[in-house]
């Protein structure tokens, strides 16, 4: 654990419960996928948590919500960040939520659209 690393408490978002107290070496932003004991999930929203010491308030933890999600088979890390899609199509969206411009929701491999960059 880093000495400058918070605790980071990872709420799942429905049904509303903790499923743990962490201290992650890294920020995770909404759309990150993030594994905790085993499982997968998406990063929905991210709220920090103060404290009042010494008469200012600090900042105490994070709280993480997020959702049961299957890792995507189809992302590749692009300049630190993981792309959902074929990166080598005109149409990809580079993002980490949406594949896609034109066929958010479909698969890249049968996708009628697909436009080598």
């Amino acid at each position: 654990m880093k000495p400058d690393s918070l605790l980071t408490e990872i709420i799942l978002n429905h049904p509303q419960q903790t499923l743990a107290n962490v201290h992650l070496e890294w920020m995770p932003q909404p759309g990150n996928y993030l594994e905790v004991k085993g499982e997968t999930y998406t990063v929905l929203e991210r709220h920090h948590r103060y404290k009042l010491r010494s008469g200012s308030y600090k900042l105490h933890k994070i709280a993480l919500y997020v959702q049961s999600a299957p890792l995507p088979r189809d992302r590749t890390l692009l300049n630190g960040r993981w792309i959902v899609g074929d990166i080598s199509c005109k149409y990809n969206a580079n993002s980490e939520l949406i594949r896609c411009a034109v066929n958010p929701e479909g698969q890249c491999d049968r996708c009628p659209y697909y436009q080598k960059r």
